[in-house]
């Protein structure tokens, strides 16, 4: 049996798998019915509306629909899109134990309890037909595929099957009724339920079983029917027109048979039983095949998928989706060759000819092929041989000789010969290796079978080999991969991996693919780690294309991966594909029947990427101006690797052409592009970045368009235009702007107007002193004889020390400063059509001729000795310079003005590397000091590829943490967090102090790292050390948990809204800990929304008792603990009973008591509970509807029922109904309703797989 998914919850009674998606009902006894997605492992959604264990449930062929009948008497049909029960079908009188719907017609069989099968038209919801006979419960009903026919089994003892072509050609034919009305008036409701009506009729009574049959059920294809009971027999019966017979029975089940199905696509039954196991029966042979045992959970259900290979069973813990045996076949392939297993037969497969032989005959391994079959296969092209591995027997394999023409004349290959052991592999010419797990060694034999060598592995955990070249193998073992040399008998290297299934190695062996079950792993030939690839959906296969990327399969995609770690979707699958080689743009793969399959693909992304990464920037260009790419994922992906100036070539979207051209220093785009967007954060965006580059005549534009007079007037002022600054003063007298206007003064020099100014507003004592100081006596006469008589004091004023503060005369007066040099790339130069490709590439025939003053390094009088050749090898610059011999560039005269070479200010580094004893200059050692250049800060290491907000904060890079937060958490109010900021970044550092000599002190800074360890290499940055980690929230958690026993609930819900706040600027390490962080995150909100309800509750209890007894009933539906769960239920017991609510306190106590609550508690729900029973009424009319879900709105405490719109807090996920759109949470303070947000990111694992 292989597992596919597995779940654990209350007892499963009922099974549908969705004929299309990956989707499985699940009925429980609990009355609660799960969709699961078992592929992806997660539960969708969950409907509880039933009153009781739900027995039967089913998925409709092709409408988004399914149909349950639990103990309530009642068949719900659901919409799974809609998310709620569309109607519900009543008739029965007891217990439903199934129901179906038909493929075809709009109908439903349902079987109960009540001695009867229904058949109900969905369509018109009426029920049709009465099927009346058995004379004990009926355990189960079933259409078959194709006939009009209906099985049934009872505990009658009797298998029924039922004739209802009369019913499909009177509900059905062109003829028959046009309305369900119709059809009610031709036989009477009474009638038609204590008969039965004409249109259904019992064709055979099959009568062999002892005891109560459980299930019965039809062959799916052939006239046969199986059934199961309480005999502990599965009998086999087949059926003709006129008759039907028992054909075998099956024994060895030790208690009672629950249920039991024919393989859809294999000649095989399925049964489970009370006896706890599953038992799969051969056909032909009649026999037992295989069983599988549970320890502790007995089997009630078992469901096929109607197209795939997989089966589910329902125990008293849960559910298990699986297999009975492994649906990918054994193959290998060698240049142009593909060699496989298929039906028994070893089979070779030519790409280019398609053509197909069988070689030779393979013997079907023991134990029926289930889980035992054909596992992997070696192929040796130098002696054509090929070994197969399968499972049998703990591990066998087969060694064969090919025919040398691949079996086109007929030739038969030597007899097989077989041996023991596990992952048997050729190593060499005619060797192979084979893991004896017996003895626990690798095996070196040779082609007769004989083992020549004996080595011991390098790990006493290896439970497996691959090949890994000539003489090597890559060992298997618990959480790594071990590169062994046989020769050698040592380890020669390593690489800690996932749980590795497959090794796939490039065609020059100089990379290899390890393939794990969600994981690939991509190395070098020495298991130098390239990357790895993370996957949600199980990988499958894979193969290396003749470019270096890897494809690869999983179940419903075919994917490429990059060596360095880039990875992408190609195209969309049907059904799961196993590749075996990419030739071009075509996928040679083999589908689950063997089946050889080209598939067509679009390589032209991952070829793009490739050539970046590679460099081979004619090709990009090529790609470029071929426009065969386009999408905002190119255009993220070039602005994350660097390439702004190509992104910029796909872009037409002006805002995202503005973020580019900023980014790589295009001004003159950015420019043209604001003047589209025309908006102010643009314009003051442009203008810091004209800024930065030195170009104040745009920085002038970009202030202007923003009035921004204040940045206007001190651009003029350092740029020395006198005028404007002189217009700006007179603007500010026009804005009434009065500090405006005396800075435009102060930087004018104008002291007149200073003090005109300064009278103005009111500041008589300043205007005073300025006219003093500056030796304006007229003014100062005048502004002192003012204040006296305002009876103000003159102040004293000292004229010998002041100065006329006046700007400084600027160096440059010309139209623009010297622009900041923003180098063009290869692309934006050819883009933009100013240089041709072919300029980048310097000729030699360019540079002759050139020498004299333009080459001879002596002119310079740098002190660099050496040959031209060696200047050009040590020379930084020597391959960036572009175009060579630019007429240009050059005087007229030939001298080096036009490339300012006496001004270049090579680095003193450059100069003393090439610095010799014998130099012009004579300089020598220890005559000059050169300062070693400053290294890069590691905090800057934590923000360079990160997205956890917490590693930003930690390096003190608030802004780049609070767009982060922005983007992913829809974070709007970081007031809360701005003390959490703060102690974030100062526990990341510490400061350390030394002397340096008598009296002088020197501090250094050191950052504080995760998990640091002192065997980490030099120059290594780890991740830093946060405030805040998982052990500490969870510890939080527990004290909030006390709080709220303890009743102190405002304590309490500081405490959960601090875990909400703390988790924002969370880092993790591992997967498993991000999920414990999602979880713990929805705790802390379901608490703080729970607490937020009681706190409000506590508010209006005296002013408002019917608010308060709502607020304490919807407390109870809140996600809590179940001690937790069990107080809240006491209380609102408690108050709805003193208001005489009887049948909602009774609804109180019942789900009291559900929770086993300490004997004196569960004493007074019941006296409670006995009580409600017999008034069982309510006396006052709420908000308050139990029997409908509903979630509470965190703004106005009100519940949305299940159907109705809602929103979510960006940030914690909190509901709130539609009317508060875009207002800040009430529940973490942070996050805004209804914004949208990528999602919380607390560990780097997140981003590696989405990339």
């Amino acid at each position: 049996m292989l597992t596919k998914f597995e779940t654990k919850s209350n007892r499963v009674k009922g099974l549908s798998f969705h004929p299309k998606r990956p989707w499985i009902l699940a009925s429980l006894h609990s009355g609660v019915v799960q969709l699961w997605d078992y592929r992806m492992g997660t539960l969708i959604d969950r409907f509880d509306e039933h009153d009781g264990p739900v027995r039967g449930v089913d998925f409709h062929s092709n409408q988004p629909l399914f149909a349950s009948g639990g103990d309530d008497y009642k068949i719900k049909v659901w919409n799974y899109k809609l998310r709620r029960c569309l109607f519900t079908l009543l008739g029965h009188l007891d217990y439903i134990r199934t129901v179906q719907f038909h493929v075809e017609h709009p109908w439903i069989v349902s079987a109960s309890d009540d001695q009867t099968i229904r058949i109900w038209n969905w369509q018109s919801r009426n029920c049709i037909s009465v099927l009346t006979g058995h004379n004990h419960y009926v355990m189960c009903a079933s259409f078959h595929l194709k006939d009009d026919l209906v099985v049934s089994a009872s505990l009658d003892q009797t298998v029924r099957v039922w004739d209802i072509v009369a019913l499909r050609k009177k509900v059905a034919s062109p003829g028959g009724p046009q309305r369900p009305s119709e059809l009610d008036l031709k036989i009477p409701q009474m009638n038609a339920d204590l008969f039965g009506g004409g249109d259904a009729v019992v064709k055979y009574v099959l009568e062999g079983h002892d005891r109560g049959v459980n299930w019965a059920s039809f062959h799916p294809s052939l006239p046969l029917i199986v059934s199961g009971a309480d005999d502990r027999q599965v009998k086999l019966w087949r059926m003709n027109d006129t008759k039907a017979w028992e054909v075998d029975t099956l024994r060895g089940h030790v208690n009672n048979v629950s249920c039991v199905m024919f393989h859809a696509r294999q000649d095989i039954i399925v049964s489970n039983s009370e006896d706890k196991s599953i038992r799969v029966w051969d056909m032909s042979k009649r026999s037992g095949a295989q069983t599988f045992r549970r320890e502790n959970d007995r089997f009630w259900i078992l469901s096929a998928h109607p197209n795939l290979n997989l089966l589910a069973a329902g125990h008293d813990s849960g559910m298990i989706v699986f297999k009975l045996e492994r649906e990918r076949p054994a193959y290998a392939s060698h240049a142009i060759m593909l060699y496989y297993v298929k039906d028994r037969y070893l089979r070779s497969f030519e790409f280019e000819s398609q053509r197909d032989n069988p070689l030779v005959s393979v013997r079907r391994p023991p134990g029926g092929g289930n889980n035992s079959g054909f596992r992997s296969l070696s192929y040796n092209p130098a002696e054509n041989a090929v070994l197969i591995n399968s499972d049998s027997e703990g591990g066998a394999y087969e060694l064969h000789v090919l025919p040398k023409d691949d079996g086109r004349s007929g030739e038969i290959g030597n007899e097989p010969r077989r041996g023991q052991g596990v992952s048997a592999t050729f190593i060499a010419r005619n060797r192979f290796a084979v893991l004896d797990k017996s003895t626990h060694q690798i095996l070196i034999k040779d082609l007769k079978n004989e083992v020549t060598k004996k080595c011991v592995p390098p790990d006493s955990t290896v439970d497996a080999i691959f090949y890994a070249g000539t003489g090597s193998l890559l060992c298997r073992a618990e959480d790594r991969m071990i590169l062994f040399d046989v020769q050698q008998r040592a380890a020669m290297a390593e690489i800690t991996t996932p749980l590795i299934k497959y090794v796939i190695w490039s065609n020059d062996m100089s990379l290899v693919a390890m393939l794990s079950k969600h994981a690939i792993v991509i190395a070098n030939r020495k298991l130098g780690h390239a990357c790895t690839v993370h996957e949600t959906i199980r990988v499958k296969s894979g193969a290396w294309d003749d470019r270096g990327v890897f494809i690869y399969t999983t179940l419903n995609h075919i994917k490429y991966a990059l060596p360095n770690g880039d990875s992408g979707i190609i195209r969309t699958l049907d059904n799961a594909v196993y590749v075996t080689k990419v030739i071009g743009n075509v996928v040679h793969c083999l589908d689950r029947d063997g089946k050889n399959r080209r598939i067509q693909i679009d390589p032209t992304e991952y070829v793009f990427k490739l050539a970046l990464v590679q460099r081979k920037f004619d090709q990009v260009l090529s790609m470029i101006k071929s426009n065969v790419l386009c999408g905002q994922s190119i255009i993220a992906y070039l602005q994350k690797k660097g390439y702004p100036e190509i992104a910029l070539h796909f872009v037409k979207d002006e805002q995202t052409r503005f973020a580019l051209a900023v980014e790589c220093g295009n001004i003159e785009v950015a420019l043209a592009a604001a003047q589209a967007l025309d908006e102010k954060e643009t314009w003051h965006k442009l203008g810091v970045e004209a800024l930065r580059q030195g170009n104040h005549q745009i920085v002038e534009f970009a202030y202007q368009k923003t009035k921004n007079f204040e940045r206007l007037s001190f651009l003029y002022l350092i740029t020395g235009n006198i005028e404007k600054l002189q217009k700006m003063l007179k603007i500010s007298e026009m804005r009434a702007d009065v500090m405006g206007q005396f800075h435009n003064a102060l930087y004018l020099g104008d002291i007149s107007e200073r003090v005109k100014i300064l009278e103005s507003a009111g500041h008589h004592p300043l205007a005073y002193v300025t006219a003093k100081t500056h030796g304006l006596e007229t003014d100062a006469e005048r502004i002192a004889e003012e204040l006296r008589e305002a009876g103000a004091k003159v102040p004293d004023v000292d004229t010998s020390v002041g100065e006329l503060l006046t700007p400084p005369e600027p160096i440059l007066k010309e139209d623009n400063w010297p622009l900041l040099t923003v180098s063009k790339g290869f692309f934006e130069g050819v883009l933009s059509g100013e240089v041709s490709a072919s300029q980048y590439q310097m000729d030699e025939s360019e540079m002759e001729g050139v020498g004299g003053d333009w080459g001879d390094g002596d002119d310079l009088d740098l002190g660099i000795g050496g040959d031209d050749d060696e200047m050009e090898k040590d020379d930084p610059l020597a391959n960036i310079l572009p175009g060579g011999d630019d007429e240009e560039n050059r005087s007229e005269d030939g001298s080096d003005a036009g490339w300012d070479m006496e001004d270049m200010d090579l680095p003193a580094a450059d100069l003393v590397s090439g610095s010799q004893p014998g130099s012009p200059t004579g300089m020598q050692a220890g005559e000059m000091f050169v300062a070693p250049s400053a290294g890069v800060d590691p905090r800057q290491k934590w923000t360079a590829k990160s997205a956890v907000a917490g590693e930003h904060v930690a390096a003190g890079e608030f802004d780049g943490a609070m767009k982060l937060l922005s983007r992913q958490l829809g974070i709007v109010n970081f007031k809360p967090l701005k003390q959490m900021f703060v102690d974030c970044a100062f526990s990341s550092s510490g400061v350390l102090s030394g002397s340096l000599s008598e009296g002088d002190t020197a501090k250094m800074r050191v950052i504080l790292s995760r998990n640091w360890d002192s065997s980490d290499p030099i120059g290594q940055v780890k991740p830093p050390n946060l405030l805040s980690t998982l052990p500490i929230l969870e510890e939080k958690l527990k004290q909030a948990y006390r709080k709220v026993t303890e009743g102190k609930f405002s304590d309490a819900l500081n405490l959960f809204v601090n875990i909400i706040h703390s988790i924002t600027l969370l880092s993790v390490e591992t997967r498993r800990e991000v999920d414990e962080v999602k979880e713990l995150l929805a705790i802390a909100r379901d608490y703080a929304v729970a607490l937020r309800i009681e706190l409000n509750r506590k508010e209006v209890a005296k002013s408002d008792p019917n608010r308060a007894a709502e607020l304490a009933a919807y407390f109870t539906h809140q996600n809590l603990q179940p001690i937790h769960s069990s107080l809240s239920l006491r209380s609102a017991m408690t108050i709805f009973y003193k208001m005489q609510n009887f049948q909602t306190a009774a609804g109180f106590s019942r789900r009291l008591l559900e929770l086993n609550p300490p004997a004196n508690v569960a004493t007074q729900a019941k006296q409670v509970l006995q009580v409600c029973e017999k008034q069982n009424k309510d006396a006052v009319e709420l908000n308050y509807d139990s029997r409908n879900p509903f979630v509470v709105c965190s703004g106005t405490l009100t519940p949305i029922y299940r159907g109705t719109k809602d929103l979510s807090c960006s940030c914690c996920g909190a509901k709130y109904v539609v009317e508060k759109k875009d207002a800040v949470c009430v529940v973490c303070q942070l996050g805004k309703v209804g914004a949208d947000a990528t999602g919380l990111v607390v560990s780097e694992t997140q981003t590696s797989s989405r990339r």
